[in-house]
């Protein structure tokens, strides 16, 4: 951390700047997802808004691009920002299953699943073999089609905004703070689309600020934004487009379920207190 006030408050103003243009340049997009459709092509659009913001800043300040961690890092911290969402999302959908909050799908789900992502044959497979194949697909394709959005957000969030962090507080300072600003980033479209608002958001920042805690773990660790974009992309994957499909809901117990689920928070609270322990002891 800065000791100096100048250059504590020199930091202060970088992150101000970055945080009006975040937010003027997502609320354009917001606006679009809730009142024009399809909406799918404005959430794109949102999560490049961060990048964006991050490159004017450095621009504003008078710093190179270049002076974002764009290294690739060490293999051991890209392999384990696969491993880890993976593990937590597996986790989840276990207790889940094992508790009766929700149902393993059936042959039939499985292969309308497959047939629905349109993978063409694979409707016509063996259930058990479909199913190998579509979440392979989606674990390895998926991740990588979804790493062309995340890397937009990570580029902001965890290539710029935390290491600005980095400089006036500590690493649990810059997770919390980060992982609020983060969530409350997605704060319209969870109003929007969600239907038990109060719960759901209070899952979601549970989530986000555990995940911020993991994130950025990896990001001072590896001195790469690339652990980041791998992380969001496959938690992304894992808790929104493989696990919840392969699930049967029951309406007494929807709440548990989803990435704004109760379980979901509680198993990423979790690994956010490993992880935040895990820094601390390494004084990261």
């Amino acid at each position: 951390m800065l000791e100096d006030i100048s250059g504590r408050k020199k930091t202060w103003e970088t992150i101000f700047i970055f945080l009006v243009i975040v937010t003027i340049l997502s609320s354009i997009f917001h606006y679009a997802i809730v009142n024009l459709y399809p909406s799918r092509i404005y959430i794109g659009a949102l999560m490049w808004c961060p990048a964006i913001a991050a490159i004017i800043t450095l621009k504003l300040r008078g710093r190179s691009v270049s002076s974002l961690n764009w290294n690739w890092g060490n293999w051991k911290y890209i392999r384990l920002a696969y491993f880890v969402p993976a593990l937590y999302a597996f986790i989840t959908y276990i207790l889940i299953w094992i508790f009766g909050l929700g149902g393993l799908a059936g042959d039939e789900i499985v292969l309308a699943w497959a047939k629905e992502l349109e993978l063409t044959g694979i409707g016509t497979l063996n259930p058990t073999v479909a199913l190998i194949v579509t979440v392979f697909l989606l674990g390895t394709v998926g991740v990588i089609r979804a790493m062309a959005t995340t890397l937009g957000e990570e580029i902001g969030w965890r290539g710029f905004f935390i290491y600005e962090l980095r400089k006036v507080l500590s690493f649990t300072g810059v997770s919390i703070f980060s992982g609020i600003i983060w969530a409350t980033w997605h704060w319209p479209i969870i109003v929007y689309y969600g239907e038990n608002i109060l719960l759901e958001l209070t899952a979601f920042f549970v989530v986000i600020i555990s995940m911020s805690f993991m994130m950025t773990y990896y990001s001072f660790k590896s001195k790469s934004l690339w652990p980041a974009v791998i992380f969001h992309a496959v938690s992304n994957v894992y808790i929104q487009k493989i696990f919840p499909p392969l699930t049967t809901k029951f309406e007494e117990t929807e709440y548990w379920l989803g990435e704004n689920g109760i379980m979901f928070a509680l198993v990423t609270f979790a690994f956010g207190i490993y992880f935040w322990r895990k820094a601390i002891k390494e004084k990261l």
